[in-house]
């Protein structure tokens, strides 16, 4: 093996005697670091991508959310409130009561959802961040904070004052109207004044109005113990799991427990399914240029016939006489993974500090450096170059030689 290396090195960085056969050596050695490169400008371009795409969400979703196992609601007593607010790993929770709701706001008419939340809700989200303009919910029932697109469509900014009333309607509980009964005994109604704007994304923004518990129980005539879900706010060092097992020992598995990946499962699997779709375009743009490796190979093959036979008349063997050739392909392609890598660590972190590529004047487009794209790509590279390396090398046979 040290003698077919030896040979491969020298081969590898001593010219061939043409030119012909240098520049297919320089094209196969520029594939390998341009396929490196590009390969992982995407892998942390799609990084980048994903955190940022996952920021909003991480404004607006607790760390783990209980809902009920059957129904829209469950009871949450008092009993099980003094054990979750015992557990260590648990620094805050909060009750939630949510509902579709009807909205009215002088002529203009909107389908919602409406979020009762309690005081603690500020402390499991950070609601400073996501208001935007006007402030969050007091202790007053009577006020909500609507999201940017409801407040958009409805015409509908921050009132100071209780003249400009919002009206939200929503359902009696029951099986439906009975035909011929009067709507307005069917349907309650609360009129609030909107006292904030927050703005999360343009979905959630067009989806849902804050209020306060006590209002929405008012609304939707559910007793004080009943809750749609909880939202919790782990210790930064909690493990999610053992949270989970505790809280279905305190609510005897009559909960279901989601996770913020579990809350957001479409968008993960749908960042997840791009960024291994242009993982494998990309790698099959370098496989095609890494078999100019192969190419290459052949060309030096051709070109080193009279040392090959020299090398087989004075004693080596077939087989170390194709390790040469493997070996000069392997190291072609391993020194082309490293300067590509760097190539594109150098691209990325320009991007981070100056800005090269912009999403708009403002954005510049958002990377993320992981040591896993340095092995993923390094470990892609190395083992299509080391597959082109050995069908080229497995050209030389008894017939070459003799």
């Amino acid at each position: 093996m040290n003698f077919s290396y030896y040979i491969a090195k020298r081969y590898l960085f001593s010219p061939g005697s043409s030119n012909a056969i240098n520049i297919i050596t320089g094209i196969a050695a520029a594939g390998v670091v341009i396929g490196a490169m590009s390969l992982f400008l995407v892998l942390t371009g799609f990084a980048g991508l994903k955190d940022f795409s996952l920021q909003f969400s991480t404004y607006f979703d607790p760390d783990l959310k209980v809902f009920p196992t059957s129904g829209k609601t469950f009871t949450f007593t008092q009993s099980q409130k003094e054990q979750l607010s015992k557990l260590e790993d648990v620094l805050h929770f909060s009750e939630i009561v949510e509902e579709r709701v009807f909205l009215e706001f002088r002529d203009k008419q909107k389908m919602a959802s409406i979020k009762g939340v309690d005081a603690n809700y500020k402390k499991v989200i950070q609601t400073d961040s996501i208001v935007v303009y006007g402030e969050w919910l007091t202790e007053n029932d009577y006020q909500v904070v609507a999201g940017n697109g409801i407040s958009r469509e409805l015409s509908m900014g921050v009132e100071p004052t209780y003249t400009n009333l919002l009206s939200i309607y929503a359902p009696k509980p029951g099986k439906g109207i009975p035909t011929g009964t009067d709507l307005s005994k069917a349907i309650r109604v609360e009129k609030v004044v909107n006292v904030g704007i927050y703005s999360v994304n343009e979905e959630l923004d067009e989806q849902y109005i804050f209020a306060t518990t006590s209002l929405v129980r008012k609304l939707l005539g559910l007793s004080e113990d009943k809750v749609t879900h909880l939202e919790l706010k782990l210790a930064p060092n909690a493990s999610p799991n053992d949270v989970v097992e505790q809280l279905q020992i305190i609510f005897e598995d009559n909960v279901v427990v989601k996770n913020r990946v579990q809350l957001n499962d479409k968008l993960y699997k749908m960042l997840n399914t791009e960024n291994l779709v242009s993982y494998l375009v990309i790698t099959l743009i370098a496989i095609i240029a890494l078999f100019n490796v192969a190419g290459a190979i052949i060309m030096m093959i051709i070109d080193k016939k009279s040392n090959v036979k020299t090398l087989y008349n004075v004693g080596a063997s077939l087989t170390n006489i194709r390790k040469i050739f493997l070996f000069q392909g392997s190291l072609m392609t391993v020194l082309g993974a490293l300067l590509g890598l760097v190539l594109g660590f150098i691209i990325i972190v320009l991007q981070q500090q100056f800005g090269l590529l912009m999403i708009t004047p403002s954005l510049p487009y958002p990377t993320r450096i992981t040591f896993m794209s340095f092995i993923i790509v390094f470990f892609t590279i190395t083992t299509i170059g080391f597959i082109a390396s050995l069908l080229a090398s497995s050209r030389i046979n008894q017939k070459l030689v003799a």
